[in-house]
């Protein structure tokens, strides 16, 4: 076994070009980060985790380097961390894709097109977060009304959500505090000409000055 242990990399690959892709790679993983915090929320892990990856991908490749078997080993044990990961969002994914194309690019040798991968979706990716491509016009908000579990909830709002909301249905209702209370959660679309302190102070005199929240619903994680 300990037969195949050498120290020559002339036969499949130059130290020079190991080098030129490792360093290509590295940028590249940076570049990639730097668009990943353009107009995001994201962890201080997660960025450096982007900045390697690229070169991890490009000496994976390299190691491979067309040995069928090698390759079945290494495409099982990157299947595994699939299974000890939490899912992440689709700009999380999608840049984590971008990283990999760019190291598979570069471990293949193909240095330019690796750049050129970087340099276009990249700066596809900044336009269209720019312009905020697929941005709804409008944001619902959410309303959640607390009320005793002696009222008749069925209808009881709809005169004062008609009044100040465009649209509204109701979502949601669930017992709290032990089943003493209902709690009601209404999705709505606030007129524009509408006070959302006004539609709470009317909400709060039928619900017996209980609780009542109002605020943007919560938008919806996008897993892949």
């Amino acid at each position: 076994m300990l037969s195949n242990i050498s120290f020559d990399f002339s036969s499949y690959i130059s130290i020079l070009e190991f080098v030129i892709c490792t360093a290509t790679s590295m940028i590249l993983g940076v570049v990639i980060a730097l668009i990943h915090m353009y107009k995001n929320k994201y962890s201080k892990h997660f960025i450096q985790t982007l900045v390697i990856l690229p070169a991890i991908i490009q000496v994976v490749i390299m190691l491979v380097n067309g040995n069928l078997g090698t390759g079945v080993a290494v495409m099982g044990a990157f299947s595994l961390v699939r299974f000890r990961s939490v899912p992440g969002n689709s700009r999380e994914i999608g840049s984590i894709f971008f990283a990999m194309a760019a190291g598979l690019a570069a471990g293949t040798g193909y240095i330019a097109i690796a750049v050129l991968i970087v340099v276009c979706i990249g700066a596809i990716m900044m336009l269209l977060l720019t312009l905020n491509f697929g941005e709804g016009k409008t944001a619902s908000k959410v309303l959640k009304i607390t009320l005793p579990e002696n009222l008749n909830y069925e209808g009881m709002f709809d005169d004062i959500l008609t009044e100040y909301t465009k649209t509204y249905r109701l979502v949601k209702v669930r017992t709290v505090n032990m089943g003493s209370l209902f709690e009601l959660q209404y999705e709505m679309e606030m007129l524009k000409d509408k006070s959302e302190k006004e539609l709470i102070d009317e909400v709060r005199c039928r619900n017996g000055n209980l609780t009542v929240l109002c605020g943007y619903a919560e938008s919806e994680r996008e897993e892949l």
